[in-house]
């Protein structure tokens, strides 16, 4: 029996020891690999191939929606299966336009992660009950009139360095994780800036926690990277 090959992606080591002590226990379910952070994810998916990315939504370095989204465009035979304690139709839609499978809540992730993983892998979308529910919900009451104003369309390379940014990283530190000359950085951070008309460090981090880029940190530690980053 061919056995449907896993990847496991998110930042804590226990979660992922978790997860991978419950899949042992199918049999017709494989963990192949492991990844820590969003740049790990896109290059094991890559190398490894497997069937499903089992992916959480907060990996550091390259966020898990930016990660589906570049998985779905370079490794479409794999199917990302989001994992996340976030309900909200913010992320859940982030996430199935990125090109996600399923959307799973780590809450219920034990009751459903199977079933889930099968779906997927079957090429059918899985989203954990509730989620379900309020977008079957949700989609019965829309307003076809009715239009959500569209935020700024920012290229991958531009997501990126916001996350950096957001996260507390230099631009001499961005330099040398994205491999990129700090001239280079400079101008995407630029570019960013004048797409979103926001000129302040401080704001961009805001915004990239509003907007789902990461994820919501101590406005202390927020300010502290925005000192960091313009000081450096």
């Amino acid at each position: 029996m061919k056995k449907t090959t896993v990847l496991l992606c998110d930042d804590h080591t226990i979660v992922r020891e978790g997860l991978r002590f419950l899949l042992e226990a199918a049999d017709d379910i494989q963990v192949v690999g492991e990844a820590e952070n969003g740049h790990r994810a896109l290059g094991e998916t890559k190398r490894l191939q497997p069937d499903v990315v089992l992916m959480d939504i907060a990996m550091p370095l390259l966020n898990g929606v930016e990660t589906t989204r570049r998985i779905a465009r370079e490794v479409p035979a794999a199917k990302v299966l989001m994992l996340s304690t976030y309900s909200d139709a913010q992320h859940v839609q982030q996430s199935v336009e990125a090109g996600a499978a399923g959307y799973l809540m780590k809450e219920t992730a034990s009751k459903d992660l199977f079933r889930a993983i099968r779906e997927t892998c079957k090429g059918n979308d899985f989203f954990s009950p509730p989620i379900g529910r309020r977008l079957l919900k949700r989609w019965r009451n829309r307003d076809p009139q009715s239009k959500s104003p569209a935020a700024p369309a920012l290229t991958s390379r531009q997501t990126e360095v916001l996350q950096l940014i957001a996260e507390g990283y230099s631009g001499k530190q961005i330099a040398r994780t994205l491999y990129l000359s700090i001239k280079t950085v400079e101008k995407h951070r630029q570019a960013l800036m004048d797409k979103l008309d926001i000129h302040e460090i401080a704001t961009l981090t805001r915004y990239a926690v509003s907007s789902g880029v990461v994820e919501s940190k101590p406005c202390a530690q927020l300010a502290g990277h925005a000192h960091c980053y313009a000081h450096r």
